[in-house]
């Protein structure tokens, strides 16, 4: 992906952000009602990204995320799920608990990105807000 691609969230307010991420959560929610826990990830990505667009939403998923190291852009196999309006990125998981590391990771996503917000969301949770964690980048 580009990075004039992600300039292009940079312009969004924070409660632009608020907002987006909000209607991310609650179109999450939907799908998990729908599927309940126990599925694969991909059954989640696949339909969070259908509601998504279907409520009028620009959403990518399994965007390419390059390592700028050294002045050269590396491709290092680093995949968003999902990012929603070039501005808020959603990590999908479908373990037993959220861990320390997965936050690290969409930081990381973040800070490559230089994006402010990403959402990391655990269907394989009886009541999917147990599963949903909000991190911010300099936010």
């Amino acid at each position: 992906m580009d990075a004039e691609i992600f300039r292009m969230g940079l312009t969004k307010t924070p409660d632009e952000l608020n907002e987006i991420s909000g209607k991310i959560i609650e179109l999450s929610i939907k799908v998990h009602k729908a599927l309940g826990p126990g599925m694969l990830e991909g059954a989640y990505e696949v339909c969070l990204m259908h509601e998504l667009i279907k409520n009028g939403f620009k959403a990518e998923s399994q965007v390419k995320l390059p390592i700028i190291y050294d002045g050269i852009r590396l491709d290092a196999g680093y995949r968003i799920d999902l990012l929603v309006e070039k501005s808020v990125i959603v990590e999908l998981k479908a373990i037993e608990h959220l861990l320390p590391v997965h936050e690290a990771q969409l930081l990381s996503y973040l800070r490559m990105s230089n994006l402010k917000l990403g959402l990391l969301i655990n269907f394989n949770q009886k009541l999917l807000r147990d599963g949903v964690r909000r991190v911010v980048n300099n936010f």
